[in-house]
C-alpha cells in the first residue's frame, strides 16, 4: 500500500505523522503521537484493540480509527488513492454524538409454543433456565411425562403484542390437561380468548408468525421443528434472555412537529405505512394528533425517519445532522486534496464491511473516487443526505443493501427517486441515474458495478454551506446550492407523490374564507390575517402532509409536490381576501359580505327570517346583535302564531253547525 503524504495532508489538514510497522516495531511512534494530547486518529483498523489498550493504559482518550488499507490502498487504483485517504482520514475527525438507550428486563418467564412432543423436549432442556408454561396446539397426539415440572396447556394462539419482558399473547381454545390423561393428553373444556402474559415467547408450531417482520422482535423465537438447527438455536438463545438488556433508542420524537391528526382527521401516515414490525401507531387521548413509537419494538431500520416530512421522528445512530457534517468533510476534503468526480457509497457494518474487506483481498478493490462511509442502517438515509452528498460534490450516491432486500428499504428507494427527480428537473442528472441502490452480496458484483459508473463530474464547484436544521431543511439548502450553481436555473421543478415540499393549491372560487386549514397545518404553511379576511400560504414551510385538504369543508384544496425556488416560496403569498363586513351600528369589522350575504341568501325561504328587521339583525356584529334583540324586544325563540287548541266537542259541535246549514 502506497501513501500520498502531500495529498493526505492537504486533504485532511492536520498533522501528518507515518509509520511501517506502527503497531509492532514502531509503536513507539504511537506513544509519541498519544503523549501530544491532542486528538488522535490511526489509519488502521487491524490492531485497533492493542492501540486502544496501550490509551487506555496511559490515560489517554481513545483513538479514532480509519480503514485505509481495506477502503483505499489495497486495490488495483491503490497508487492514485491519495485524496480518498485524506478524505477517509478527515471524515474520521468529525464526533459522533451518544446514543440513546432502552432498558429491557427479564425475568425469565417463558411461554414456549409447540404442536408436538418436541415442545416438551425443549422445555425439558429450559426448565432449569426459564420458568416455563408450554401451550400445545392439541393438533397431534403428545404422551404426558411422567412428572410435571412444568404447566402444559392445549390452544391456540390468536395474536400477540409486546416485546422482550412484556409479552401478551390471546389464547382461544385454552384448556387444561385431565389428570386421566394416560397415552395422551386428555383435555378439558376450552377458554376462548384466554390471556398469557410472558418475557420470552419460543415458538415451534410451524405454524406463521405472530408477529410482522418476526426475525427482529427481540424476544420472539421462532423455528421450523422440521429443522433441528434453527430448533437447536433458538434453545439455545431462549436460555441467554434472562436479564436485563440495553437497546438503542433509535429514533428521536418530537410529537409536536407530527403531523400525523389535527380534528379527527388524518393526515400524514408515511410512517406507519412504511413501519414493517408495527412499532407505529395514531396516538390517543392527549397524543390523537400523533404517532406514538414504540422504542421497546422499534428494530432500527429507519424507515420512518427517512420519510417523516417534519423532522418528528429523527434517526439517533447517530443523528442526519452528524453523518451530513462528517460527509461533508469527507467531500470537500477529497476535492481539497485533488480529488475528482467523487461517488458516495454508503454502506452498513454488518453486510458492507465484509464486503469490501472481500473485495480488497480477493479482487481489485474500490475504485480510487469511490468514497465509503458507514451508517448503521442504509435505510435510514433520508433526502438531506442525498442531496447534501450532491451539494458538496458527489457525482453519484450509491447505498449497498442486501441481494434479498430486507426491511424498510420503501422509504430509501422513495428518497433516491426524490433525488433524481429533483437532479434532471435541474437539468442535472445523467443517463446513468445519480442515486441508486445497489443490491447485491457478491464482492465482484460491488466492485463492478462501481467500476462501471461514468466520470459524469458536475461543472461547478461543489458548495460548502454547513449541515444545519432538520433534514427537510437541509435538503432544502441542498437542492438550491445545486439550483444556483446549474447552467440554467430553473424556478420549479415537478416532483413525485409523498415528496415533502410543494403547493397546496386552493381553487379560490370555492373558497369561503373559514380558515379550517389554518387551524390544522402543523408547520402553519397556511395563516390568516389578523387584520382582515385573508387566507395566505407559505410553500417554503409546506411538508405536504395533506391535512389541509382532507380538512377544508369545501375541498377546493389540492396538493401538488414540486421545488419551487422563486424567492415568492419564502413569503406568505395571498391565497384569496374578501372585503369586510361593517357593523352599520357600531362599525366593528366582522366576517366578509359575501359570506354574510350568502347566510341571508340561505335563510330568506325561513319563516323566522320573513321579517325584514330580523334579516336586518344578519347585518349587525355579535355585541350589537344581542343589543338589537333586547332592545327590539325580538325574541328569538319565538315562533308564528300557535294555531287554536280543539277538543273533540268543538269538532262535534261544527259538525252540528254544518248540518243545520244544508238545505
Amino acid at each position: 500500500m502506497r501513501l500520498d503524504e502531500k495529498a493526505i495532508a492537504r486533504g485532511c489538514g492536520a498533522e501528518l505523522r507515518t509509520a511501517e510497522q506502527l503497531c509492532m516495531a514502531q509503536l513507539d511512534r504511537f506513544m509519541a503521537a498519544l503523549d501530544t494530547g491532542r486528538p488522535l486518529t490511526v489509519a488502521c483498523t487491524a490492531q485497533a484493540p492493542l492501540f486502544a489498550q496501550e490509551a487506555e493504559q496511559a490515560g489517554a482518550p481513545t483513538p479514532t480509527f480509519v480503514n485505509l488499507r481495506e477502503q483505499a490502498g489495497w486495490a488495483a487504483e491503490g497508487r492514485a488513492a491519495g485524496a480518498k485517504m485524506a478524505a477517509l482520514l478527515a471524515a474520521a475527525a468529525e464526533p459522533m454524538p451518544a446514543t440513546p438507550l432502552v432498558t429491557l428486563e427479564s425475568r425469565g418467564v417463558a411461554l414456549l409454543l409447540g404442536r408436538d412432543a418436541l415442545a416438551l423436549e425443549a422445555a425439558t432442556r429450559l426448565q432449569d433456565q426459564l420458568d416455563l408454561t408450554v401451550l400445545l396446539t392439541g393438533a397431534e397426539d403428545v404422551t404426558p411425562a411422567a412428572a410435571a415440572p412444568f404447566p402444559v396447556m392445549k390452544g391456540r394462539a390468536r395474536a400477540a403484542t409486546g416485546w422482550l419482558g412484556a409479552f401478551e399473547v390471546t389464547v382461544d381454545g385454552a384448556a387444561l390437561p385431565r389428570p386421566s390423561s394416560r397415552a395422551r393428553y386428555d383435555w378439558g373444556p376450552g377458554k376462548d380468548r384466554a390471556t398469557s402474559r410472558a418475557d420470552i415467547l419460543l415458538d415451534l408450531t410451524g405454524n406463521p408468525p405472530l408477529f410482522p417482520a418476526h426475525e427482529v422482535r427481540q424476544g420472539y423465537l421462532r423455528a421450523d421443528p422440521g429443522d433441528a438447527a434453527a430448533v437447536e438455536r433458538a434453545i439455545a438463545a431462549a436460555a441467554e434472555l434472562v436479564g436485563t438488556f440495553d437497546k438503542p433508542r433509535f429514533i428521536a420524537f418530537d410529537g409536536a412537529l407530527c403531523a400525523h391528526a389535527r380534528n379527527k382527521r388524518h393526515g400524514c401516515t408515511r410512517c406507519i405505512d412504511l413501519c414493517p414490525t408495527g412499532a407505529i401507531t395514531s396516538g390517543s387521548g392527549t397524543l390523537k394528533d400523533q404517532v406514538v413509537i414504540s422504542a421497546e419494538i422499534c428494530a432500527g431500520c429507519g424507515a420512518c425517519a427517512a420519510v417523516c416530512p417534519t423532522g418528528a421522528a429523527t434517526y439517533t445512530l447517530p443523528p442526519p445532522a452528524a453523518v451530513a457534517r462528517r460527509l461533508r468533510r469527507l467531500l470537500l476534503a477529497y476535492r481539497e486534496a485533488g480529488g475528482e468526480a467523487p461517488v458516495v457509497l454508503f454502506h452498513d457494518g454488518a453486510q458492507g464491511e465484509p464486503l469490501l474487506d472481500a473485495l480488497a483481498r480477493h479482487g481489485d478493490g474500490l475504485p480510487a473516487r469511490v468514497l465509503p462511509i458507514a451508517v448503521n442502517e442504509p435505510t435510514a438515509l433520508d433526502l438531506s443526505l442525498i442531496a447534501g452528498a450532491f451539494a458538496w460534490g458527489a457525482s453519484a450516491v450509491r447505498v449497498l443493501l442486501p441481494g434479498r432486500r430486507g426491511h424498510g428499504a420503501e422509504g430509501l428507494m422513495r428518497n433516491l427517486d426524490h433525488a433524481n427527480a429533483a437532479l434532471d428537473g435541474m437539468g442535472l442528472g445523467h443517463a446513468t441515474p445519480r442515486a441508486a441502490a445497489i443490491e447485491t452480496d457478491d464482492p465482484f458484483s460491488l466492485g463492478e458495478a462501481l467500476a462501471a459508473l461514468p466520470r459524469a463530474a458536475f461543472g461547478f464547484a461543489p458548495a460548502t454551506h454547513q449541515a444545519i436544521g432538520t433534514p427537510r431543511e437541509m435538503a432544502l439548502q441542498a437542492f438550491r446550492s445545486l439550483r444556483s450553481a446549474a447552467a440554467a436555473p430553473v424556478e420549479t421543478v415537478a416532483m413525485p407523490a409523498l415528496a415533502p415540499f410543494g403547493l397546496a393549491r386552493v381553487d379560490a372560487a370555492g373558497c369561503t374564507l373559514c380558515l379550517a386549514c389554518t387551524s390544522v397545518c402543523p408547520t402553519s404553511a397556511f395563516s390568516a390575517n389578523p387584520e382582515m379576511p385573508q387566507l395566505r400560504f407559505l410553500e417554503d414551510a409546506c411538508v405536504q402532509c395533506g391535512l389541509c385538504a382532507a380538512t377544508c369543508p369545501e375541498k377546493v384544496i389540492t396538493l401538488e409536490p414540486r421545488l419551487n425556488f422563486s424567492e415568492a416560496a419564502a413569503m406568505p403569498q395571498v391565497v384569496k381576501q374578501e372585503e369586510p363586513a361593517a357593523c352599520p351600528r357600531c362599525g366593528k369589522l366582522f366576517g366578509t359580505k359575501a359570506s354574510i350575504a350568502r347566510v341571508k341568501a340561505k335563510l330568506a325561504v325561513h319563516w323566522m327570517f320573513t321579517d325584514p328587521a330580523r334579516m336586518a339583525i344578519l347585518d349587525l356584529c355579535e355585541d350589537c346583535r344581542v343589543a338589537e334583540a333586547t332592545s327590539g324586544r325580538i325574541d328569538p325563540y319565538a315562533g308564528p302564531a300557535r294555531p287554536a287548541t280543539k277538543t273533540t266537542e268543538d269538532y262535534l259541535r261544527e259538525a252540528e253547525r254544518a248540518k243545520q246549514k244544508e238545505p
